[in-house]
């Protein structure tokens, strides 16, 4: 009854011994796929300095597949079922979640915790802990700050950081402006469409799905911004 998305952690990729990322990745994958969930993105080893190449990805998807279809044990759902350590974790980290939910919900709910920065403040004390632990060596990472290479596992810098090409961006405006020429009179009523079911507090996800084939993001974006106005954070 729950379907659910899981990402692999981009957290854990490091500059440094970039090779050692796919073998993080895959340890989280197969988590991810022992626990049966329903869609599964695994990171590309060179994020941790640059945008994916088509070779980087290409190996971050055979991680899956060879979970999937080589390794086998993938073949029976919840295959760690009954196993007391993933029991155990399953159960706390239940309580660590019913126990955010209770410290938002104490804030007013998502909007109250957001004007408080409650959310942007527990992702920071949490980022700055994660690097803490990482510097002091109290949280061991190889080819980090533990087991360097002879080299002193030097960070990796990327020879070239992919660019749109010129060609790429001048065929993104064609196209935007096309669009846009091209809808005039049904884009400004799905607009308006949008607004109404904004106002109206419906299901601007069904809206959007229509919206999109005749307006641009900037479009919805602005249309949205007209009637919800647009949100500021405290600082």
């Amino acid at each position: 009854m729950l379907k659910y998305h899981i990402q692999t952690s981009g957290r854990s990729l490091h500059a440094q011994e970039i090779d050692f990322n796919d073998i993080r990745t895959t340890l989280q994958a197969l988590y991810a796929i022992y626990d049966n969930c329903n869609s599964l993105h695994t990171n590309a080893y060179d994020e941790a300095i640059t945008t994916p190449t088509e070779e980087s990805v290409r190996r971050a998807m055979a991680i899956q597949l060879i979970i999937n279809r080589e390794l086998g044990l993938a073949k029976n759902e919840n295959p760690l079922q009954g196993s007391f350590i993933i029991e155990e974790l399953t159960d706390l980290v239940e309580a660590a979640v019913l126990a955010e939910f209770d410290k938002i919900n104490e804030r007013g709910g998502v909007l109250g915790a957001m004007e408080t920065m409650y959310q942007r403040n527990k992702i920071q004390e949490e980022s700055m802990y994660y690097e803490m632990l990482k510097h002091t060596g109290e949280y061991p990472i190889i080819g980090v700050n533990t087991f360097l290479s002879s080299k002193g596992s030097p960070t990796v810098i990327p020879q070239e950081v992919i660019r749109s090409t010129t060609e790429e961006k001048e065929f993104q405006i064609t196209m935007l402006n096309e669009l846009k020429a091209g809808n005039i009179d049904k884009g400004q009523e799905m607009l308006a469409k949008i607004q109404q079911v904004a106002i109206h507090n419906g299901n601007i996800f069904e809206a959007l799905m229509e919206t999109v084939k005749y307006c641009s993001l900037g479009q919805i974006t602005n249309a949205l911004f007209e009637v919800g106005g647009q949100y500021r954070r405290n600082m």
